[in-house]
C-alpha cells in the first residue's frame, strides 16, 4: 500500500488547479473512510480542486471597456488639472517675477526715478495762473527718439495704487509681449510724451496679470511712464468698464468710443489708454482707462 500526491500543472491561472490525493492498495475494498473517492483498479484516489488565489471572476467585455474607459477619464482629468494649475499660477508667478525684474534693470541702468512718490495726482489750482503745457519742458523732444523695436521693452510703466511696475514693449504680441508680463504699446498710436494717445494693453489673468485689478482705478489716480529721456506723469480722468472688443475709437488720437455714447473726448490732448479683457477670464469685452498728462520730468 502506498500514498500518492499529484498536481496537474499547465492549467491557465483563471481555472482551477487538481490535485490528486490517492492511497494506492492492492485490496479494491480499502479506501479513505470520510472522503469522497473514486475508485480506480486497485487502488482509491480522492480528487481535490482549488482554485488559484490569483484569479478573480472573469468580467464580460463591457465591463473591461467601462474600467479602461473610467481610468482613461482619471488620467484625462488628472492632466487638465495640472494644466489649470500651470496657467493660473505657475505662468503667473515666472512672468511676474520675471517683469519686475526687467523693470528694474531698466531702471538702475537709467538712474534714478524722478515722480514716483505715492498718492493721487492734485488737482491744479484754478486761482493760479495757467499752468505751462505739461509736455512744453525742457525734456528731450520724443519726435527724435527712433522708433523701439518690435517687442523689445524701452519704457516702465508705474500704477502707484495697484503696486504695479512693469516694463512696456513695442506691440501686442502674446508671446513676445504680453504674455512675458509685459505691458504693449499699440502700433500706431502715439509714444509717451507726444501729442495724441498713448495705447498700452495688459493681460488680465494669466501670464503675469499686470491689469489684473485695472478695474480698482479712480479719477486722480497716478500712471506713471518712465523712459530713458523723462519722466511723464498721468492722472486717471475716465473709466469705461465694459465696450466691446471692436471698439477701437477708444484708441483714435483723440479717443472717444465708439460703442458707449458720453464716453471719451473731443479736443486733442495728450491722452494715455490702458486697455484689458473684461470680465475676469474671458477675452469677450474690453475694460478701458483713461488718463492726462499732468507733468514732465527730464532726467
Amino acid at each position: 500500500m502506498g500514498l500518492v500526491v499529484g498536481v496537474a500543472r499547465g492549467f491557465p491561472v483563471d481555472r482551477p488547479r487538481v490535485t490528486f490525493v490517492g492511497l494506492v492498495s492492492s485490496s479494491p475494498c480499502l479506501y479513505l473512510a470520510g472522503l469522497p473517492s473514486r475508485r480506480e483498479g486497485a487502488g482509491v484516489v480522492r480528487v481535490v480542486t482549488h482554485r488559484s488565489a490569483r484569479a478573480g471572476p472573469r468580467r464580460s467585455p463591457l465591463a473591461r471597456s467601462l474600467w479602461y474607459a473610467a481610468e482613461l477619464l482619471v488620467t484625462l482629468g488628472l492632466v487638465l488639472l495640472l494644466l489649470v494649475v500651470h496657467q493660473l499660477w505657475w505662468t503667473n508667478r515666472q512672468a511676474r517675477a520675471a517683469a519686475l525684474h526687467k523693470a528694474e534693470e531698466m531702471e538702475r541702468a537709467w538712474g534714478r526715478v524722478p515722480g514716483s512718490r505715492e498718492g493721487p495726482v492734485s488737482a491744479p489750482d484754478r486761482r493760479a495762473a495757467p499752468a505751462p503745457d505739461p509736455a512744453r519742458r525742457s525734456a528731450p523732444d520724443p519726435a527724435r527718439r527712433p522708433a523701439p523695436a518690435p517687442d523689445r521693452p524701452y519704457a516702465v510703466l508705474r500704477i502707484p495704487r495697484l503696486s504695479l511696475r512693469t516694463p512696456v514693449a513695442e506691440g501686442i504680441s502674446k508671446s513676445g509681449v504680453l504674455n512675458k508680463g509685459y505691458a504693449g504699446h499699440y502700433p500706431r498710436t502715439a509714444q509717451p510724451g507726444r501729442p495724441g494717445n498713448v495705447g498700452l494693453a495688459g493681460h488680465r489673468n494669466t501670464h503675469g496679470e499686470p491689469f489684473r485689478h485695472l478695474d480698482r482705478l479712480r479719477p486722480g489716480d497716478r500712471l506713471v511712464l518712465v523712459t530713458r529721456e523723462a519722466t511723464y506723469t498721468y492722472a486717471v480722468d475716465q473709466v469705461l468698464p465694459r465696450t466691446s472688443a471692436r471698439d477701437g475709437g477708444v484708441l483714435k488720437p483723440v479717443p472717444r468710443s465708439d460703442v458707449k455714447a458720453g464716453y471719451g473726448y473731443r479736443t486733442a490732448g495728450h491722452y494715455l489708454t490702458l486697455t484689458t479683457c473684461t470680465p475676469a477670464h474671458t477675452s469677450k469685452y474690453r475694460l478701458v482707462v483713461w488718463g492726462k498728462l499732468r507733468s514732465t520730468t527730464p532726467r
